[in-house]
């Protein structure tokens, strides 16, 4: 873990990466905003005052800006490194993932129940942090964060952070469909819950994924953000809430 950081505010992940990689979620707790934002919201756009928002970002400890983006749900990846740290502040980059090979480049996104992935390869060389919210999911973002980190999936890892889990995310036919008419095995990822919907596993149709990509090495998917209110926001528990960050780079002093 980075020596900055504010290390009660962390869930780091816990999974096989080699030396040098940092990669984590914030929790919810430890932060200066208040009502349905209590406490460490993350996100401009959720209606928070910027200003707490931004003491919580500071209170994270991270040695560089986080590329902030503005997440669309959809497909589009960029390189975390071709920007500066005011554009990155800004967080008016449309897109849902993020990749770098740059040491001291922080990836990031930010979720409340959508799923944040997060990848190395083995060598620990090039990061990646994706958000995957349904649609995202299903129009394969992780085949384009795949894609961008321009290595073959054997040689990559990657983990699943907090997100709603399959208990707590009912959905309807036609999010069911858009998974099982790409892929009949993510039947096996919706459980009926009545008539026309469905219990969701975000984190099997990952999975799922990630492993047609050649991936392996999957950690992580043992949280629920609708159950855990404690530690993280949850959007379809609350409805107005903040939003935690999913961070992940490579150590610029790595011993």
């Amino acid at each position: 873990m980075s020596q900055g950081l504010n290390r009660d505010l962390w869930l780091p992940a816990d999974w096989p990466a080699p030396a040098g990689i940092y990669a984590g979620t914030s929790r919810r707790c430890g932060g200066v905003s208040t009502g349905p934002y209590a406490s460490l919201n993350l996100a401009l756009h959720v209606g928070d005052r910027a200003d707490a928002v931004l003491e919580n970002r500071c209170r994270l400890g991270l040695p560089a800006e986080p590329l902030w983006l503005n997440q669309i749900h959809g497909d589009t990846v960029v390189d975390a490194g071709q920007f500066s740290a005011t554009h990155n502040r800004a967080g008016k980059t449309e897109a849902d993932a993020a990749y770098t090979t740059q040491a001291g480049v922080i990836c990031a996104v930010l979720t409340a129940d959508c799923l944040p992935i997060l990848f190395c390869d083995q060598e620990g060389t090039r990061v990646a942090a994706a958000h995957a919210g349904w649609r995202g999911l299903a129009g394969g973002i992780i085949e384009r964060t795949v894609d961008a980190l321009k290595l073959p999936g054997e040689e990559l890892l990657a983990w699943l952070g907090p997100a709603i889990g399959p208990r707590a995310y009912e959905v309807g036919r036609e999010v069911r469909d858009a998974f099982v008419q790409h892929n009949d095995a993510a039947a096996g990822a919706f459980t009926s819950s009545r008539p026309g919907h469905w219990w969701m596993d975000m984190y099997r149709l990952a999975r799922q994924r990630l492993q047609h990509c050649g991936v392996r090495t999957i950690s992580g998917g043992d949280h629920c953000t609708w159950q855990e209110a404690d530690n993280f926001y949850s959007y379809r528990r609350d409805g107005v809430t903040g939003r935690m960050a999913s961070v992940i780079w490579i150590e610029t002093n790595q011993v």
